[in-house]
């Protein structure tokens, strides 16, 4: 892209008081940014309100700057060897599924392998859910993820903490497929940095084997109003969304709202009925979501007929790495974090803190007769209800 022709998308973009409503409405009418900005203002003024049509007269602040970090952003070598690229909503590899959304964004900001484009919309699924989720939530995600990615399908979902980044984590032990995105990172930043910060490997991971996209100029921060924005394109790019894990007052189920004004698939997994991170899908399953046990229900709804290629989800107890139960509770020995709602043996509580059976027996008798804790047939403990 030239000088000429980024300057225009970006100056377009970035002009205050003109959303990407108004752009679009603008890009409808003129054609291209730099056919936009030659309209005289009272032209613009019969598409635009007049504000928006003098703001387009005026040069954003600091634009010249922008548009050299993003030119040098473009023209530098990813640390990941990915390259960067910007797709403009007049761009022919701009993403399908996205036009046939409400508020398709006007640029997307794309790193990843040479070559290789946003998957097409039968061939991705979304995953989600809480930053903060049990033990069996990460298992879940990565478990469910991995079975999604083994039988060729991209999993979508959005750098987050907890079972974002688990699902990324799951679709990218799958086998590589060189031309075919793994997964993709929608994130609510600019590209020049990652969010959360401990996720910087894991983005280099995925701009490798997939892509890594956002909507944000370079050098947008974190904001919060930002991250709700971006989980519609997240709904946008895929066939149906998995909520694995979430609160009633979630992103989560921002995303699965959006992707059912879309017409697009929502499953959610249940869980405990003790469990906070369980009630938003239960909801969602009232609602009509399609309960789903296995990683097979998923590809059956979209696929009846043929039936499912895929394995059963291995829910397992393997594979849970302690530090990532550190990372969900903010202490591997925070044994009530760790047990989750759901009984669970001893066994499995040893592989998801790294404690000793006889270490681990104590203090689960603690915590039973400090009556935070069931013992129950099998050799199995649970939670009690009112902790």
């Amino acid at each position: 892209m030239e000088r000429s022709e980024l300057a225009g998308w970006l100056r377009l973009t970035l002009t205050p008081g003109v959303g990407d409503i108004a752009a679009r409405k603008l890009l409808a009418s003129f054609g291209l940014p730099e056919a936009i900005f030659d309209q005289p203002a009272a032209v613009l003024a019969q598409v635009v309100s007049l504000a928006q049509a003098d703001a387009l007269h005026r040069m954003p602040p600091d634009l010249e700057a922008v548009i050299t970090r993003t030119l040098e952003w473009l023209g530098s070598p990813d640390d990941s060897g990915a390259v960067r690229r910007i797709l403009t909503l007049g761009d022919p590899g701009y993403p399908a599924a996205l036009l046939e959304t409400a508020d398709p964004p006007i640029l997307l900001y794309v790193i990843g392998p040479p070559g290789l484009d946003l998957p097409p919309l039968p061939r991705s699924v979304a995953i989600v859910g809480s930053r903060n989720p049990t033990p069996q939530g990460l298992i879940n995600a990565r478990s469910f993820a991995k079975d999604f990615s083994d039988a060729g399908w991209c999993v979508v979902s959005g750098l987050a903490a907890g079972i974002d980044g688990a699902a990324h984590e799951g679709a990218l032990e799958a086998a590589p497929r060189p031309d075919f995105a793994a997964t993709v990172a929608v994130v609510g930043t600019g590209l020049d940095r990652v969010y959360p910060a401990k996720h910087r490997a894991m983005a280099h991971r995925i701009a490798n084997r997939g892509l890594i996209v956002s909507e944000f100029a370079l050098g947008t921060p974190p904001l919060n109003q930002n991250f709700p924005k971006r989980n519609r394109i997240i709904a946008g790019l895929s066939r149906g969304t998995l909520v694995i894990e979430a609160a009633l007052q979630s992103g989560s189920l921002i995303t699965a709202r959006l992707a059912t004004e879309l017409g697009r698939e929502v499953f959610a997994i249940p869980g405990s009925i003790h469990s906070p991170q369980s009630r938003g899908c239960h909801a969602l399953i009232r609602q009509g979501a399609k309960l789903v046990e296995l990683a097979s229900d998923v590809h059956e709804e979209f696929t009846p007929a043929a039936g499912s290629t895929a394995s059963a989800n291995r829910s397992s107890e393997e594979g849970l790495r302690p530090s990532e139960v550190a990372d969900a509770h903010g202490d591997a020995s925070g044994l009530l974090g760790a047990i989750g709602y759901d009984p669970v043996s001893l066994d499995a509580l040893c592989a998801r803190t790294g404690f000793g059976a006889a270490e681990l027996q104590a203090r689960l008798l603690e915590l039973e007769l400090d009556g935070q804790l069931a013992r129950l047939p099998g050799g199995l403990f649970q939670r009690t209800a009112r902790c």
